[in-house]
């Protein structure tokens, strides 16, 4: 696996410009590492954190948890994502996030983070960009739950996945492991469990895409983006995969 360091830099040069002494200022942070659980909690609602978590490996989910117990999915984040960035700027977390399937996260204290952004602003603009295609992201889960189709929805979040994937050198060829769950992806698009199948059904039939037992197979990628209406401008990547 590689260091801390390299995952984050790689992720920031995404869509930010870093100097030397910019990586050089992130290789000296400080981390510790911890290994999560399936489900795993490591930030709750209400929490009053001290330091961001670096996604590792595996994959995170940032969720609201309702007073009546169901969870609202509101985003995904794999390795080099900063899923709780916000916790920097806030006193209080009103999300929380977990794992799904086995993940790592790494802790860096928001002590050292903020005396990055006072000795190189640069590195403050990148993790601060980090947080706007957050923001733009769950603008795009909020038009898949109120204003696009079932299936429009379901395929563009395949393809949200599956295009940032591709971004991070973590997807394979037109396959993408992922280990969301059947009731994950209906908390994630307000769908009852016999609406995703009928859904997936649909899209299947279209033989544009598959999803079974925690892997995507992306078949035909025009006409998957099409169903999703999926333009990428919202995630601001520098060098957009082919």
């Amino acid at each position: 696996m590689a260091s801390l360091d390299k995952i984050l830099v790689a992720k920031l040069k995404e869509h930010s410009r870093l100097s030397g002494e910019d990586v050089a200022m992130i290789r000296s942070f400080s981390h510790s590492v911890r290994e999560l659980a399936p489900n795993e909690d490591f930030i709750r609602q209400g929490d009053d954190p001290h330091v961001s978590a670096v996604v590792m490996s595996g994959w995170v989910a940032r969720y609201h948890l309702l007073p009546n117990g169901p969870r609202q999915y509101l985003s995904f984040h794999m390795a080099g994502d900063w899923p709780d960035a916000q916790a920097i700027f806030l006193d209080r977390m009103d999300h929380a996030v977990c794992a799904i399937g086995a993940a790592q996260v790494a802790s860096i204290p928001h002590k050292e983070i903020v005396r990055a952004f006072e000795l190189r602003p640069s590195i403050g603009f990148a993790i601060w960009r980090e947080t706007l295609i957050d923001a733009a992201i769950f603008r795009e889960a909020i038009t898949n739950n109120s204003a696009r189709s079932k299936p429009a929805g379901m395929a563009h979040l395949f393809c949200e996945l599956f295009y940032r994937a591709r971004a991070s050198g973590l997807a394979r060829e037109n396959e993408l492991p992922l280990p969301i769950s059947l009731p994950q992806l209906g908390e994630t698009l307000g769908m009852a469990i016999a609406t995703v199948n009928r859904t997936l059904s649909e899209l299947r039939a279209s033989r544009t895409m598959d999803f079974r037992t925690g892997l995507l197979t992306v078949r035909d990628w025009p006409k998957l983006r099409a169903i999703g209406q999926f333009d990428p401008g919202y995630l601001h990547l520098k060098r957009p995969p082919r």
